[in-house]
C-alpha cells in the first residue's frame, strides 16, 4: 500500500492542525470516542453534496492507492464508503481490488449520514467504528458539520494512544471539506462538538 495509512497515522498529530473544534471525547480499555465540528459557509444541502463526494475533499495520502479520486461513497442504506485499486497497466478498466472502508447505515438527506466500519488500520483489528456525519443550519446562514466516530472492541495498541492518531487524521479530513465548502468566518467562539442529534423515529 502506498503512503501507508498506519505510518500517516503515526505522524498525523505533529502534522495536522484541527478543524474549528475536535476532541478525543471519551478513551477507555475497550474504545474511544472522537467528536469534532466546523462551520462553513454553505447550506446544508451543498455541504451534503461535496459531503459525499470524497474524491474532491479526502487526502489521498490517506488511502490504499494514494489517490482519492479512487474514493466513492454511496449514500442510501447498504451503500459503501469504498476505494478502488487501479491495476498500473490498465488503472479504470481492470482494477487490482477494492477496499470497503465503511458501509452506510443511516441516510437523511442533508441531515444526516451514518457509516459504519473501521477506519485506517483499525481495519485489521478486532474492532467496529461507527461514524455519524450530522449537518445543522447556522441561524444567519451556513452549517455546522459535526463529526462522532465511536470505535470498540479488541485493538492491539492501547485505544488511549490510538485515539489521538485517529482523531488528527479525521480531523484533517473536515478541515479539507470546510475548505472546500469555505469555512465561517469566526464571529464568535468556535463550534464545540457535542452529542449528534437523533433523527425522528431513530432509537425506537
Amino acid at each position: 500500500m502506498r503512503n501507508g495509512i498506519a505510518a500517516a497515522l503515526i505522524f498525523a498529530c505533529s502534522a495536522i492542525a484541527g478543524p474549528a473544534s475536535a476532541e478525543v471525547a471519551a478513551s477507555g480499555e475497550t474504545g474511544f470516542v472522537i467528536r469534532q465540528a466546523a462551520d462553513v459557509e454553505a447550506s446544508p444541502e451543498a455541504a451534503w453534496d461535496q459531503l459525499v463526494k470524497p474524491s474532491a475533499w479526502w487526502n489521498g495520502k490517506h488511502s490504499y492507492s494514494g489517490d482519492a479520486a479512487n474514493l466513492t461513497i454511496d449514500p442510501r442504506a447498504g451503500g459503501c464508503f469504498c476505494e478502488v485499486l487501479p491495476s498500473p497497466t490498465s488503472p479504470r478498466a481492470a482494477p487490482r481490488g477494492s477496499v470497503e472502508h465503511m458501509r452506510v447505515i443511516y441516510v437523511e438527506r442533508p441531515r444526516v449520514l451514518r457509516m459504519s466500519g473501521a477506519l485506517g488500520p483499525l481495519q485489521s483489528e478486532g474492532a467496529q467504528g461507527t461514524l455519524t456525519i450530522a449537518l445543522r443550519p447556522i441561524e444567519g446562514g451556513g452549517t455546522r458539520i459535526m463529526w462522532e466516530y465511536v470505535v470498540g472492541g479488541y485493538i492491539r495498541q492501547k485505544p488511549d494512544q490510538m485515539a489521538p492518531m485517529v482523531d488528527a487524521v479525521l480531523g484533517e479530513q473536515l478541515r479539507r471539506l470546510a475548505a472546500e465548502l469555505g469555512p465561517k468566518a469566526a464571529s464568535r467562539p468556535p463550534a464545540q462538538p457535542q452529542n449528534t442529534p437523533q433523527s425522528p423515529g431513530e432509537g425506537r
